[in-house]
C-alpha cells in the first residue's frame, strides 16, 4: 500500500438523525491534493503544521478578539493573499493571538470526496455521577431484578410481534400469489391449445403476466424510492453496520418497517427474483428497537415505559435479538436464527445475550408456528418458518467416497458465487452511477420484471418438456401444449413463488425435469437474480441464490446419472440441497448459521451436517480468495466504516501517537457557557474531553478528568443547567433528564443564543463520564484497536504520562481504503 493512503471520513459529532452530512475536504500544500481536515483543539502548532477548510462551512481561520478566550474555529474571513492560511502560514499580526486558537489540523491520510460521512453510536455507557446516583437508590429498590424481569420480557415481545408481521406477509402473499398464478392458468387454458404447437395465441396470457408483474412492482419501487429509501434490499447490510456501532439513518423507524413489509409484499407478488425472508431481519430489528424505548418518535408518543432502556448500548442488544427473531421466523429456524445473529450481524455479545436471543428466537418460531398452523387447518401445529422446504421422506444418507463429489460443488459453488457478487457490484455501480433519477430507478424495477417475465415465456414456449401428472410439483399445473394428463414442467418452475420452487427442485422424484430445462432455468435465474439484487425494492438475495444453487445441484445429479447410469447414490433432492448450500455459501459466505438453518428447515438428520459444513467451508474459502460476501460487499461499496475484527496489516508496527487527531477541542471542568455554546456552533464534534490544572487558556494541554458528550452539553443548554441557578434543577435532575430526549437529541441550533446568560457557568462534574478510555501515546495501535472494538467505544482518549491530553482517536483513525 502507498505512503498515502485513502480514509474513511466519519462524521463522528452531528445529531441530525435524517442525513448524512456532506463529507469534508481540505487543501494541503504537498499532495496527496485531498486531504481529510479535523477541528482540533487550543493550541496552535508550528506553522509547518498548516490549517485548512473543513466542515459544511469554508473560511481561513482567524481568531475572535470580541469571544474572550472562546477560539474562532470557523469563520468567513476571506483567504489572505500571498502567504495564505490554506498554506500553513498565519499573518504575522495574528500568530501570537492563535496561540490559544484551536485549529484545523490536515491529516496526512486523505478522503475520497464523494465518500459520505457516517455519525457513531455511543454504546459506551456514560457512568456519570447521575448513573451511579441511580444505581445505588435502586440497589436499594431491587431494581437490578425488577430490570432484568423486564428486559425477558420485551426480548419475548419482540419475538411475539416480529412473528406476527411475518405472518402478515406470508399470508398476503400466498394469496395474491394464489390468484395471480390461478389467473394466468386459466388464461393460458383458455388462450393457448392443449396439444397443438399452431393456432394459440400466447401473446394474451404474457400480457397478463407482465401486468400483474409490473403493477405490484412499480408500487412496491415507487414506495421504497419516494418515501423510504433505506428500505431498499434486504436490510441485513444496514442493520449489521448499526450492530457495528455505525448509527444509518431512519434504519429502525416505524415509516421504515411499514414501507419495508409493503415494499417485500409487492415485489414477490410481482415475480422478482429474490425472497421475503431477509427483510424479516430488518423488520425484526424496527420492531426490537421500538418495543424497548417505550415511546415513538414517529408518533410523538411516550408511554412512560422502559426508560431505563434508553440508551445505545441497550437498544443495541434488543436490536440483535429482535434480527434472530426474524431469521427465527423466516426459516422456523431458532438455533439456526440466533447463530445468524451472532455470526453475520453482531459485534458485540455475551452470555446473557445468547440466552435472551435464543428465547426470542423460540418465541417468534412458537407464534408463527402457531398462526400459519391455524391459517392452513392444521392440526399438529407443525408449520415451520416462512421459508418451508419440507421434508425429505426418506433419510438423507451418503458414502465417504461422496465427500470429495461435495467439496467440488463447494469449489464450484464459491466460484459462481464470486462470480455473481462481482457481476452484481458492476451492475449497482452502473446503475448508481446511470440511473440516478428516482423515476429512472422505478422504471428500472419495471423493466427488469418484464425482463424475467419475457424470459420465462420464451423458456416455456419454445422448451418441451411435459411430464405425467402426479409428479407435478405446482399446486396449478399447467397443460401449456402437452397430452392429457401431462404437465408443462417449464411452466411449474415458474408459475409459482421462488420459495415453492426451491421445494419442488428439493422433492421431486427422480425423471422430474428434463437435463435442458434446468440447465437453461439455472443460466437465466443466475443472470435475472444478479440484476435483481440491488434494486429499488425490498427484497432479500437468500431465496434467488438457494434457489439457483438447488438447480445447478439436481442438475449435476441428473448429468452425472445420464453419463453413469449403473450409480445408484445420485439421489437429485440431496444433490439440490448440496447445491443450494454451496452456492449461499459462495455468495454469503456463511457457515455453521447457514448449515444449521438448513438442517433445521429441512429436517435432515444431525448425520448429514458434515456434507453440508464441507460444501459450505469448501465455497468460503474459494470465495474468499477471489472477494467478500456480498453483505460485506455491499458495506464497502457504500462506503460505511464498519471495524472489522482484526486491525489491517498496515497498523502493524504503528503507535497510538501516529494515529491519533491532535491537538483536540476541550472544555473545561468549570467553563463558561457562552465558550460551549460557541463550541457547539462552529464545530459538530460529538465528545469533548473534560481538563483542568489549565494553564491560561490553554485548554489541550490541561489535565484529563472525563469526557463529555455533545448530546449531554446541549441539553444542559437547553434546560439551563447553570452554576449561579443551580438551587432550583438540582434537586430534579436525574440521568432521566437526558434520556427522555433520546435517541433524537436535540441539535444546537434549538439552543437561543446566550445573551441575557453570557457570565454563566457550566460545571461539568455531575454531567461528564469521569473514566472515559485512556491509552498512552506510546501504546500499539493492534492492542489499543482490541480495546476499542471490545468495548464499542467512539472515543478513545490518549494521554502522556502526566495525564494529561496528547489526542483522541475515533472510528475513523482505524479504516484505511
Amino acid at each position: 500500500m502507498d505512503d498515502v493512503k485513502t480514509l474513511i471520513s466519519l462524521d463522528e459529532e452531528t445529531t441530525d438523525d435524517d442525513e448524512p452530512v456532506a463529507p469534508k475536504v481540505a487543501v494541503k500544500s504537498s499532495p496527496p491534493p485531498t486531504a481529510v481536515v479535523d477541528i482540533l483543539n487550543d493550541d496552535i502548532p508550528t506553522p509547518s503544521t498548516g490549517v485548512g477548510v473543513g466542515n459544511n462551512n469554508s473560511g481561513t481561520l482567524m481568531p475572535d478578539k470580541d469571544d474572550d478566550d472562546l477560539p474562532a474555529l470557523l469563520d468567513h474571513t476571506p483567504s489572505y493573499s500571498g502567504n495564505s492560511a490554506l498554506n500553513g502560514n498565519l499573518p504575522p499580526n495574528d500568530r501570537d493571538n492563535a496561540e490559544s486558537e484551536p485549529i484545523f489540523r490536515v491529516r496526512s491520510r486523505t478522503a475520497v470526496a464523494s465518500t459520505p460521512n457516517y455519525e457513531s453510536l455511543d454504546y459506551e455507557v456514560c457512568e456519570n455521577k447521575l448513573f451511579q446516583d441511580e444505581q445505588k437508590k435502586r440497589l436499594t429498590e431491587r431494581f437490578s431484578l425488577r430490570k432484568d424481569i423486564i428486559r425477558w420480557i420485551i426480548f419475548i415481545q419482540i419475538g411475539i410481534i416480529t412473528a406476527l408481521i411475518a405472518c402478515s406477509i406470508d399470508i398476503i402473499i400466498e394469496e395474491l400469489s394464489e390468484l395471480k398464478y390461478m389467473f394466468l392458468m386459466t388464461s393460458v387454458e383458455k388462450n393457448v391449445p392443449q396439444t397443438d404447437f399452431t393456432g394459440g395465441d400466447l401473446v394474451v396470457p404474457f400480457l397478463y403476466w407482465i401486468l400483474l408483474s409490473v403493477v405490484p412492482v412499480a408500487f412496491g419501487a415507487a414506495m421504497v424510492t419516494y418515501i423510504e429509501p433505506i428500505t431498499a434490499g434486504s436490510g441485513i447490510p444496514q442493520v449489521k453496520s448499526y450492530l457495528n456501532g455505525v448509527k444509518i439513518p431512519r434504519i429502525v423507524r416505524i415509516k421504515t418497517l411499514a414501507v419495508k413489509a409493503i415494499g417485500v409484499i409487492t415485489s414477490v407478488v410481482g415475480g422478482l427474483a429474490g425472497g421475503k425472508e431477509g427483510p424479516m431481519i430488518h423488520a425484526g430489528a424496527v420492531v426490537a428497537a421500538g418495543i424497548s424505548q417505550g415511546k415513538s418518535t414517529t408518533f410523538v408518543k411516550d408511554f412512560h415505559v422502559f426508560k431505563a432502556f434508553r440508551d445505545d448500548h441497550e437498544k443495541r442488544d434488543f436490536v440483535l435479538g429482535g434480527g434472530a427473531a426474524g431469521v427465527s421466523a423466516a426459516f422456523g429456524a431458532p438455533i439456526g436464527g440466533m447463530l445468524f445473529s451472532l455470526e453475520e450481524a453482531a459485534s458485540f455479545w455475551n452470555q446473557n445475550l445468547i440466552w435472551r436471543t435464543l428465547v426470542a428466537s423460540i418465541i417468534s418460531v412458537f407464534t408463527l408456528n402457531l398462526v400459519l398452523s391455524t391459517y392452513h387447518g392444521l392440526n399438529d401445529f407443525t408449520f415451520t418458518g416462512l421459508f418451508n422446504l419440507g421434508k425429505f421422506d426418506q433419510p438423507l444418507k451418503f458414502d465417504y467416497f461422496e465427500l470429495p463429489i461435495f467439496m467440488l460443488l463447494g469449489i464450484t459453488g464459491g466460484l459462481l458465487g464470486a462470480a455473481w457478487n462481482s457481476l452484481n457490484t458492476k451492475i449497482n455501480g452502473f446503475r448508481k452511477r446511470y440511473i440516478p433519477w428516482k423515476i429512472g430507478k422505478v422504471c428500472e424495477a419495471v423493466v427488469v420484471a418484464m425482463f424475467g417475465v419475457t424470459l420465462a415465456c420464451t423458456m416455456i414456449y419454445f422448451i418441451n418438456d411435459c411430464r405425467p401428472l402426479g409428479n407435478d410439483p405446482t399446486i396449478h399445473p399447467v397443460q401449456l401444449f402437452c397430452e392429457d394428463n401431462e404437465y408443462n414442467a417449464v411452466a411449474a418452475l415458474w408459475f409459482q413463488t421462488p420459495e415453492a420452487t426451491v421445494r419442488s427442485l428439493f422433492h421431486d422424484p427422480p425423471g422430474s425435469h428434463k437435463i435442458l430445462t434446468l440447465t437453461m432455468f439455472t443460466i437465466v435465474y443466475y443472470v435475472l437474480s444478479c440484476a435483481t439484487f440491488g434494486l429499488n425494492v425490498s427484497l432479500g438475495v437468500f431465496i434467488p441464490t438457494a434457489l439457483v444453487g438447488a438447480a445447478w445441484g439436481r442438475l449435476f445429479a441428473m448429468v452425472t446419472y445420464y453419463l453413469f447410469p449403473e450409480t445408484e447414490f445420485l439421489h437429485p433432492g440431496k444433490y439440490a440441497l448440496i447445491g443450494a448450500a454451496a452456492n449461499l455459501g459462495g455468495v454469503l459466505r456463511m457457515t455453521i448459521s447457514l448449515s444449521v438453518i438448513l438442517m433445521e428447515t429441512t429436517g435432515v438428520e444431525t448425520s448429514f451436517f458434515f456434507p453440508l459444513i464441507i460444501a459450505l467451508i469448501s465455497a468460503k474459502w474459494v470465495g474468499d480468495y477471489f472477494n467478500e460476501g456480498i453483505y460485506d460487499t455491499q458495506i464497502e461499496v457504500n462506503h460505511v466504516p464498519i471495524l472489522p475484527w482484526e486491525p489491517l496489516p498496515q497498523y502493524k508496527g504503528l503507535t497510538a501517537r501516529e494515529i491519533l487527531s491532535s491537538p483536540v477541542v476541550c472544555i473545561k471542568l468549570r467553563d463558561s457557557a457562552h465558550y460551549i455554546y460557541n463550541v457547539l456552533k462552529k464545530c459538530d464534534h460529538n465528545g469533548f474531553p473534560v481538563v483542568d490544572d489549565v494553564q491560561g487558556v490553554h485548554r489541550s494541554q490541561g489535565r484529563v478528568c472525563g469526557i463529555v458528550l455533545r448530546s449531554q452539553l446541549i441539553v444542559i443548554l437547553l434546560k439551563s443547567l447553570y452554576v449561579e441557578n443551580s438551587r432550583f434543577w438540582l434537586p430534579d435532575t436525574s440521568i432521566q433528564t437526558f434520556r427522555d430526549v433520546y435517541p433524537r437529541y436535540p441539535s444546537i441550533e434549538s439552543v437561543r443564543k446566550l445573551d441575557d446568560k453570557i457570565n454563566y457557568t457550566v460545571d461539568l462534574a455531575m454531567f461528564m463520564n469521569p473514566s472515559p478510555v485512556r491509552v498512552n501515546a506510546h501504546d500499539s495501535v493492534p492492542r489499543i484497536f482490541q480495546v476499542f472494538r471490545a468495548l464499542g467505544l467512539r472515543h478513545m482518549l490518549v494521554i502522556n504520562n502526566e495525564n494529561r491530553i496528547a489526542g483522541i482517536i475515533t472510528r475513523r483513525d482505524f479504516i484505511y481504503k
